[in-house]
């Protein structure tokens, strides 16, 4: 295996959390509802607009915290959520680029 290869498949494994952050519907949910909303949200008007409760709101917001799609900010007693993508987007888009390229290279 050529050490380009290795570094395709290094790509993929550390992609593997973004990508299975974004397999779940409530979670894609969320984060278009986000996106639609740029001052950022609280939990409660989270789950206003999606028909989950607010401790499984608050879990998915806490999955999306940590793979770095969202982040938060505190304003009095609340939290409210806002979209910060970019870090993981461009993860996921150096995976691709890398697959392009191991894909169109050399036999």
């Amino acid at each position: 295996m050529s050490r380009r290869t290795e570094q395709v498949l290094q790509q993929f494994k550390s992609s593997i959390p973004l990508l299975e952050v974004l397999t779940d519907e409530n979670r894609q949910a969320i984060i278009m509802l986000l996106a639609q909303n740029k001052p950022g949200l609280n939990v409660n008007a989270i789950a206003g607009h999606i028909d989950l409760s607010r401790p499984a709101v608050s879990h998915h917001l806490k999955v999306l915290k940590q793979s770095g799609y969202i982040s938060s900010e505190k304003k009095g007693v609340e939290n409210y959520y806002v979209l910060t993508v970019r870090k993981p987007l461009e993860q996921l888009k150096s995976l691709i680029a890398a697959v392009e390229a191991e894909c169109d290279g050399p036999r």
